[in-house]
């Protein structure tokens, strides 16, 4: 038991990314951190909310649609600079699919729009009409997790090119960053970016203790002791084998 230390989690536009169950993400993380006597809060961070990014333990962002995305665009460079400050603090900072995008330099519609990013994470990405779209499972590289791989659900259009920061790892199955180079997602620091859906917490419990993890070791220098067992392992090894 952790007695009365605490996490804030901040979520990042909740009434507009949230695909594929990726809203239980922070919900996830939020149970596994009570079972361990952690006090977890969830801050939402709406278009015109003004947070502290800094003050957040863990912050988490979802997956949106191209009409989104644009909704959300000119708020989330407004609160650049705050964030980029907060990620290089060491901010443990979990952004899938659409979120994931906007945090590189540019994300470039079917159509030729191009969305500026907040160039946080050094790739770029170009949607294309075919969509890459099924379960997906890769063996982690970069990320020192408890368990060595990931599983989920993939579902975009845009194909994700890494400039000078490291993919996730490699992908054993299915699509990942761009369906050519067998990459998936982008680590930087303790800010990780992925495609998977699921949400992808839920299939992957060791990845939300490691989130945890990183919180309790910046804002208090102590580490968060778990480990999947019983059906949330089974669950992870069910979701590895999807193909």
């Amino acid at each position: 038991m952790m007695g009365a230390m605490e996490i804030l989690i901040g979520i990042l536009y909740p009434s507009l990314l949230g695909l594929y169950g990726d809203r239980g993400n922070a919900m996830i993380v939020k149970k596994r951190a009570e079972r361990q006597g952690l006090i977890a809060s969830l801050i939402p961070i709406e278009i015109g909310s003004t947070p502290s990014f800094t003050g957040l333990d863990l912050l988490i962002g979802g997956g949106g649609q191209d009409c989104e995305q644009e909704l959300i665009q000119a708020d989330l460079l407004a609160k650049g600079r705050e964030l980029r400050a907060a990620v290089e603090d060491g901010l443990p900072f979990l952004a899938i699919c659409g979120t994931y995008q906007l945090l590189g330099h540019y994300y470039q519609t079917v159509m030729g729009e191009r969305h500026q990013g907040l160039g946080l994470l050094d790739l770029a990405t170009i949607a294309e009409p075919h969509r890459l779209v099924g379960n997906i499972s890769l063996q982690c590289e970069n990320l020192a997790l408890s368990r060595g791989t990931l599983a989920g659900f993939e579902n975009h259009s845009g194909r994700t090119y890494l400039g000078n920061c490291k993919p996730i790892g490699r992908v054993l199955h299915g699509h990942g960053n761009n369906g050519l180079d067998l990459t998936e997602g982008a680590v930087h620091h303790h800010c990780i970016g992925t495609y998977l859906h699921g949400p992808v917490l839920a299939l992957n419990p060791h990845l939300a203790d490691f989130l945890v993890d990183s919180a309790l070791m910046r804002r208090y220098g102590s580490h968060y002791y778990a480990e999947p067992e019983g059906l949330e392992l089974e669950t992870h090894l069910a979701a590895l084998s999807r193909k």
